[in-house]
């Protein structure tokens, strides 16, 4: 009876590439076939469950950093000179934990927190979806994306999300800075709300833009190449290393926009008596760099560092954990290394163009010399602008 080689029979056959080839096949079948347009409603369905995830997500980041974000808020807002209010009241930023825990108590450490998770869902939300968004419309068919692309993509997603930002950080910021000052009534998000009205939510609106559109052009770029180093011989991320991934790509975009968040928390905290006021986002540069000094832009940055760092790897490794969980196919990309794809694989796998060396041509030479010597016939091997051979024999009988 016939014998037949099976799957198994070739990875035992081929070790090195053992369990490779139905990934080979499915990669080599997505590169090659033509692109099928999705309709609108499947692409707004897949933004709409982007959104979901992201939503969660982003709660749970941002609580989980949340007493490290009001640190830093309260130590951008201390005012070195020109100040008779909250001068010198921390040290640093590990001084301030401290007194905050010790006068405020423990969940003095979470004031604000509500409205924060209100703004930050939908926040975090329309930033990954834009930014994902965008990357598939750029990504190329071997799944890679240009970093010019990446950086317009991380651009938008920043730039999209401050129309939920901006009130969320006011209202947040005045109620972590409230604490500060135990006589008087007490604050809550209402008041702040009913004092600044619907115009108040966007002060310093144009300082939240010069932040979160550089930092989302960095992080997500750092992101995506920091998962790429981080993955596993297969292609594959795991949980730990995407929040590695996730926390690595925050330093730098954290660090390098503090003097943009320092001059937002500063045109955002109402100001108290003696304390100096700004008009905009150049006037406050300018009172700053004079009455403080340079040094007074890095206010704050390892605070922030050490909340944006852990929160955007704990938001991202938590959305892309749940769109593996709770996957659901609109037939579009799925998230980079959650299966594994070997990459080295396509590239070792001969090329589709018919003009590569050992392809259509060579065999066409190949085959003619043979007819000619041996009188064989052989089938003819068709392709677009590729020349047919025809035997001797039969171009005389066409004649």
């Amino acid at each position: 009876s016939p014998v037949r080689l099976t799957l198994a029979d070739i990875e035992r056959i081929a070790p090195l590439a053992e369990g490779a080839l139905p990934y080979n096949l499915a990669e080599l079948q997505r590169q090659h076939s033509p692109g099928l347009g999705r309709p609108i409603w499947l692409q707004i369905a897949e933004s709409a469950y982007r959104f979901t995830l992201g939503s969660v997500a982003g709660a749970v980041g941002a609580t989980a950093v949340y007493p490290i974000d009001l640190v830093k808020t309260r130590m951008q807002n201390q005012r070195g000179t020109g100040s008779v209010v909250g001068e010198l009241m921390y040290k640093n930023s590990f001084d301030c934990f401290k007194k905050v825990l010790r006068y405020e108590g423990f969940f003095g450490l979470y004031r604000g927190l509500i409205p924060q998770l209100i703004g930050v869902a939908p926040e975090k939300a329309i930033k990954l979806t834009v930014n994902d968004f965008v990357r598939d419309k750029f990504t190329r068919r071997d799944g890679s994306v240009p970093l010019p692309a990446e950086i317009l993509a991380g651009g938008c997603a920043g730039g999209s999300q401050v129309i939920f930002t901006n009130p969320l950080e006011i209202v947040k910021i005045r109620l972590q800075v409230a604490g500060e000052i135990t006589t008087g009534p007490r604050v809550s998000a209402l008041n702040v709300l009913r004092d600044l009205g619907i115009f108040g939510l966007y002060k310093g609106a144009k300082a939240c833009f010069l932040r979160d559109i550089p930092f989302s052009a960095i992080y997500f770029p750092v992101y995506a190449h920091c998962k790429l180093l981080l993955a596993d011989e297969n292609g594959h991320v795991g949980g730990l290393n995407l929040l590695a991934a996730g926390a690595v790509a925050g330093v730098p975009a954290a660090s390098l926009v503090t003097p943009a968040d320092v001059i937002k928390t500063r045109l955002q905290v109402a100001a108290r008596a003696g304390q100096t006021t700004y008009s905009g986002v150049i006037d406050c540069f300018r009172k700053i760099l004079r009455e403080e000094g340079p040094s007074a832009f890095w206010k704050g940055a390892a605070a922030r560092v050490f909340r944006s760092s852990p929160q955007f790897g704990v938001t991202l490794v938590t959305y892309e954990l749940l769109q593996r969980w709770f996957y659901i196919d609109f037939g579009g990309l799925k998230p980079s290394g959650s299966e594994p794809t070997p990459k080295s694989r396509i590239a070792d796998l001969p090329p589709a163009n018919p003009d590569h060396i050992g392809g259509y041509r060579l065999a066409t030479a190949t085959f003619a010399g043979i007819e000619n010597k041996f009188g064989l016939y052989l089938p003819k091997f068709k392709s677009p602008g590729v020349a047919v051979v025809q035997p001797k024999a039969a171009v005389a009988a066409a004649q």
